[in-house]
Formats: C-alpha cells, sequence, structure tokens
C-alpha cells in the first residue's frame, strides 16, 4: 500500500537526475568551459588533427623510404644511368622495380590528396591503396623473376606490403576513432555550454 506505483518512481527517479544533472552544469566553472569551448574550436579551425598529421607524415616516409631502397638497388646494380635506363626505358614487368616505386607514388598521390587535401572521413580510400597494392605485389612475386636477383627481390616488395598495411592500420585504429572521439567531446561541451547560459546566473555570473 505504501510502494508507489512503478511508473511514478521512474520519473521521481528522472526527474532527480535531470536536476542533478542541471546542477553539475550549474556548478561548472564558466571560465573553464568557455576555455574548453574555445580549445576544440581552434583545432577545428587548423583544418587537420595532429594524429592526422602524424599519418601524412607517415605516407610520406612511404614515398621516400621506397624510392631510396629504389635508388640504393639501382646503384648496387650497375650505377643509376645505366641501371635507369634499363628499368625505365626498357621496362620489364619481371625484372624491372620500377613498379613497385611507382605503386609507392600511387599511394602517396591518393591518400594525400584524400586525407591532408580533402580531408575524407572515411576508410574507402585507404582501403582502396592497399588493396591494390597488396593485389600487384603478391603478382609480381609469383610471376616475376626478382628473387633471383639479390636481396632486393625480397626486400622492395616486404616493405612496400609492410608499409601498405600499417598505413591502413593507423588510419582504422588511430586516425578516424580518435577525430571522432573530440567531435564528440566538442558537441557535448557546447551542449553543457548552451544549458548552463539557459540557468539563470549561469554563464553571465562569469
Amino acid at each position: 500500500m505504501n510502494h508507489l506505483p512503478e511508473d511514478m518512481e521512474n520519473a521521481l527517479t528522472g526527474s532527480q537526475s535531470s536536476h542533478a544533472s542541471l546542477r553539475n552544469i550549474h556548478s561548472i566553472n564558466p571560465t573553464q568551459l568557455m576555455a574548453r569551448i574555445e580549445s576544440y574550436e581552434g583545432r577545428e579551425k587548423k583544418g587537420i588533427s595532429d594524429v592526422r598529421r602524424t599519418f601524412c607524415l607517415f605516407v610520406t616516409f612511404d614515398l621516400l623510404f621506397v624510392t631510396l631502397l629504389w635508388i640504393i638497388e639501382l646503384n648496387v646494380n650497375g650505377g643509376i644511368e645505366n641501371t635507369l635506363e634499363k628499368e625505365v626505358m626498357q621496362y620489364d614487368y619481371y625484372s624491372s622495380y620500377f613498379d613497385i616505386f611507382l605503386l609507392a607514388v600511387f599511394r602517396f598521390k591518393v591518400l594525400i590528396l584524400a586525407y591532408a587535401v580533402c580531408r575524407l572521413r572515411h576508410w574507402w580510400a585507404i582501403a582502396l591503396t592497399t588493396a591494390v597494392t597488396s593485389a600487384f605485389l603478391l603478382a609480381k612475386v609469383i610471376l616475376s623473376k626478382l628473387f633471383s636477383q639479390g636481396a632486393f627481390g625480397y626486400v622492395l616488395p616486404i616493405i612496400s606490403f609492410i608499409l601498405a598495411w600499417i598505413e591502413t592500420w593507423f588510419l582504422d585504429f588511430k586516425v578516424l576513432p580518435q577525430e571522432a572521439e573530440e567531435e564528440n567531446r566538442l558537441l557535448i561541451v557546447q551542449d553543457a555550454s548552451e544549458r548552463a547560459a539557459l540557468i539563470p546566473g549561469g554563464l553571465s555570473d562569469g
């Protein structure tokens, strides 16, 4: 007899939670709240997050590292001029490393365009570059004669394959989740500031 109906209890609990949340918002230091909002907005105005900038640097490192290995391979196999003419002008899919270098250029152009210039927030571009890289390298390793040409026949394909998958992992597990988390925090802080501004004596008291 003395127990309230379940619906009334839920209503009272919800009302108490609402009042508690309003008290918490009201207790927020307005100066700290506005400083946090300005901090998040400042990050948005920069246009590119720190973690995305790190990803773009790694993509650049991918291109430069593969280029360096290719230049070393050119020197080892008889000098840059002679080997360059043989691998580029007389390109042979079964023995040339030039296409692996072009693959690194392809990854660099697509990823920088997608994630630095267009600031894409989706994984389709990295999926494309990784799929193309993996398929091409697997076919080249199976069909070509790279393994008969010394250590670089192993090093260049393996390094290119590993770098492409590291880029995929970094974007999918670091860049996109962290940026989504930062965006959610900004929305929460902005919502809190709007609610606090509606409370008499809220942000105006700061």
